[in-house]
């Protein structure tokens, strides 16, 4: 039984919900004028209840049918639901499109921080491969680390730093190299690639843990501990004949593929080698400005710097085989050789002297097929009647420095020390200071006595002239 309602409107609200002849019957029972169960006869409860039902019923199915007999209202109905599928559909399909994109940049940041997968034109494809030979890096003593990952973290830097130091690119707007020229000896001048400070300790990291690790030719002297130029010129004292050769180009001419195949060759992976090489070669660069800006364009395929501190290293470990042959070459002829960087000497005495024609020819041979070449013009043959040098030192009795050098040498001092640096200069170099030392320096490492005189006079002047 219903509640009787409280306000009109409420009476009215569920005379329209129940319909008239039921709400009636309801308000009857509710008063007690009507049974809520049972039969009567002819009790009109059931049929009074049935009829309400019925009427409810046919009101849902006339409010359909007008639906249904309405074609524009449908259309609309179904357009709209169509519409709003539609944008559900497309709110997902950006959801989902936006996780993924999240996603793969996520995973190409984390590919990013671990691995190294491009690092320019025409030096990318080895980088995939990270298998090194780690029985012969070990037999070396060499730093195991095939992979990007491992090589940053052994060289205790960054995946991104070691990305940046060695990407190749054709047009750039970094350097990581100071370029400046000095003048050589026999004249002309030499480009010095001065590497910035990151690629330096980067190049300085291989050479100490990589290169410096590696056996060279006892006949190698020049960037070895405990070698000299007086090591080098020492085996030919008092030699009949000398034969000096000079290498043409020799850092430009040793290209990034040789460097690279040199650490492929320790045992490193593809991957590893491609990166050891890229950090230890370079361009030749021509700079220009536009619009304001300095642009850096390589001008040349990656070779040798000339001011790395691995090139020396690199030079040695390529020039091995170079030596042995040259060496067996020269034993078997009855002469000494040795090199000192990009100067190839050889030495003999007596009956030996009739090989040098093949000396001249078949050095040549091998030294073209080692993928250098000679500078003819700078070939000499020094007979012992005349000043016989090796690597600038005088060897016809003992190792010495040439007497009109020193002479001259001695009169530069005594200028110094009476008028001053000003104005003043010795070799090619404008700081008539840091020349004299160098060279006083030099001149103690031939001959210590002479040198150690020297040495005290450029002292005296530079506590004369005030210069640290």
């Amino acid at each position: 039984m219903s509640e009787q309602p409280l306000t009109r409107q409420e009476l009215y609200d569920r005379i329209r919900q129940v319909g008239r002849e039921e709400f009636i019957l309801e308000e009857m029972i509710r008063y007690g004028f009507w049974p809520a169960q049972g039969e009567m006869p002819e009790d009109p409860t059931d049929e009074i209840r049935r009829r309400g039902e019925l009427q409810q019923e046919l009101g849902k199915l006339r409010a359909e049918n007008r639906v249904l007999h309405n074609e524009e209202a449908l259309r609309k109905q179904l357009l709209q639901e169509r519409l709003a599928a539609s944008r559900l559909k497309r709110q997902e399909t950006k959801e989902r499109r936006e996780k993924e994109r999240q996603q793969r940049a996520e995973a190409w940041r984390e590919k990013k921080e671990q691995e190294i997968s491009y690092l320019g034109e025409g030096v990318s494809g080895g980088l995939n491969y990270t298998d090194c030979n780690e029985e012969r890096l070990q037999s070396y003593g060499l730093p195991v680390c095939g992979k990007t990952e491992q090589i940053a973290t052994t060289m205790g830097i960054t995946v991104g730093q070691l990305r940046f130091l060695a990407f190749s690119r054709k047009t750039s707007t970094i350097s990581h190299y100071i370029r400046f020229k000095i003048p050589k000896k026999t004249g002309g001048e030499r480009l010095i690639s001065a590497p910035m400070p990151r690629m330096k300790n980067a190049q300085h990291w291989i050479l100490v843990n990589i290169l410096e690790k590696l056996e060279l030719h006892d006949t190698a002297h020049g960037f070895r501990r405990d070698r000299s130029i007086v090591s080098n010129a020492q085996p030919h004292v008092r030699s009949d004949v000398i034969i000096n050769f000079d290498l043409k180009d020799f850092f430009p001419s040793i290209s990034y593929k040789r460097v690279k195949g040199l650490f492929h060759s320790f045992g490193y992976s593809e991957a590893a080698a491609t990166i050891f090489g890229l950090l230890c070669t370079e361009p030749e660069i021509t700079e220009v400005e536009l619009d304001g800006k300095s642009y850096y364009i390589a001008m040349s395929d990656r070779h040798l710097p000339q001011g790395s501190p691995a090139s020396p290293a690199i030079t040695n470990l390529l020039c091995r085989r170079l030596d042995r042959r040259l060496s067996q070459m020269a034993e078997n002829l009855g002469f000494v050789y040795t090199r000192y960087a990009d100067d190839l000497t050889f030495s003999a005495s007596g009956d030996s002297l009739r090989h040098i024609c093949n000396i001249l020819r078949r050095t040549e041979s091998i030294v073209t097929h080692e993928g250098f070449t000679i500078n003819q013009e700078k070939t000499r043959i020094l007979r012992k009647n005349r000043q016989q040098e090796v690597t600038g030192v005088v060897v016809n009795e003992r190792p010495t420095i040439a007497k009109k050098d020193l002479k001259r040498f001695r009169a530069t001092l005594y200028q110094i020390e009476k008028d001053g640096p000003e104005g003043k200069r010795w070799g090619n170099s404008d700081d008539a200071i840091a020349s004299i030392q160098g060279y006083a320096n030099f001149v103690a490492m031939v001959n210590p006595e002479k040198g150690a005189e020297f040495q005290e006079q450029v002292q005296r002047i530079k506590e004369q002239y005030r210069f640290s």
